[in-house]
């Protein structure tokens, strides 16, 4: 077969990715763009003759990668294409820095493994800046594990995520829960209103009436009801609302009034968003994007008494699976 032009860099890459694939095949979609980055950096002469020739300059050969991949290892490629594309980005970003960069000893930990999660979330899980893969660190090991076998069993809907998340176990998804839940990094500041999304008065009174007591009258639980009365989030299955940008909570909030996210039956999320329109969303989320943060951020150990005339509410906050013991991979 003929080799495309930048064969020798392109084969060097293909050798790896497939050697590593096969020695490695349970934790790629973990490991993946890190250790696979890793092996480049200090495997024999073939793989590193890519960082000597500085091939990845040339953004072309990034296609002809994929196809490459795809005749070495056809499984490699169908279950892994977003996962190659971000391999072979993470070698475009950092090939040429290792060549300068002291090497620095692999642990083979949590905190490593679960790099291509911060890569998006950010570091130790604090939150993206654009607003839009929220904070994991220190939510509820519960609620965490929950999400992570609702992405991979299709109840929440983003392909990247699903991909990722598809090839592991419960137990395994408990153990990345657990490490991000024992995180305890400091929240950033709520940020300001921009001028053409500032609540008037109004609004903001609409929100913190829907936050704190609730709507009576027409059905609607409060936030913290569930929540917590800091908004912190309640151990081990309930979610902290704070330091979630105004853009994500209205997502999160369109996507339970659609159906476009679920959980377990009965689904009080839903039962509730539906009794929401546009501008009581809206308030909600600009209320709570602007709170202050509480002196003790961790989640409370349980949720606060009922007020007098606040509304019980069913939720089916989903059990821990009990094939979700961490080490029974």
């Amino acid at each position: 077969m003929q080799r495309p032009e930048c064969s020798n860099a392109i084969y060097s890459v293909a050798a790896c990715a497939r050697i590593y694939w096969l020695g490695h095949h349970n934790r790629l979609h973990i490991l993946g763009v890190y250790r696979l980055h890793r092996a480049i950096s200090n495997s024999p002469h073939s793989c590193r003759y890519i960082r000597q020739n500085q091939f990845v300059e040339h953004i072309g050969c990034l296609t002809r990668l994929t196809q490459t991949c795809m005749l070495l290892h056809p499984y490699l490629f169908a279950r892994t294409a977003a996962r190659v594309v971000m391999f072979a980005c993470a070698v475009l970003m950092g090939t040429a820095a290792t060549a300068q960069a002291p090497q620095t000893e692999f642990k083979d930990d949590m905190a490593q493994r679960v790099l291509a999660c911060t890569s998006c979330h950010g570091p130790q899980g604090r939150a993206a800046p654009d607003g839009y893969y929220p904070r994991l660190a220190g939510k509820p090991a519960g609620y965490l594990y929950n999400q992570l076998v609702n992405f991979r069993d299709g109840k929440r809907h983003y392909g990247l995520m699903t991909q990722l998340l598809a090839p592991l176990s419960d137990a395994y998804l408990m153990e990345i829960a657990q490490h991000f839940s024992s995180l305890d990094v400091p929240y950033p500041a709520p940020r300001p209103a921009s001028p053409t999304s500032a609540q008037s008065a109004e609004q903001a009174q609409r929100g913190k009436q829907l936050v704190m007591l609730g709507d009576a009258a027409r059905g609607i639980p409060a936030c913290v009801q569930c929540h917590g009365s800091a908004m912190t989030g309640v151990a081990p299955n309930v979610p902290g609302l704070l330091g979630l940008p105004r853009d994500y909570l209205n997502a999160q909030l369109g996507a339970w009034k659609t159906g476009q996210r679920r959980a377990q039956a009965p689904d009080c999320m839903h039962a509730v968003v539906q009794l929401l329109p546009a501008d009581d969303i809206n308030a909600a989320s600009g209320y709570l994007s602007s709170l202050p943060l509480p002196l003790n951020t961790k989640p409370a150990n349980s949720a606060p008494p009922l007020a007098k005339g606040m509304l019980t509410i069913s939720c089916g906050s989903a059990p821990l699976n009990a094939n979700a013991t961490p080490g029974a991979r």
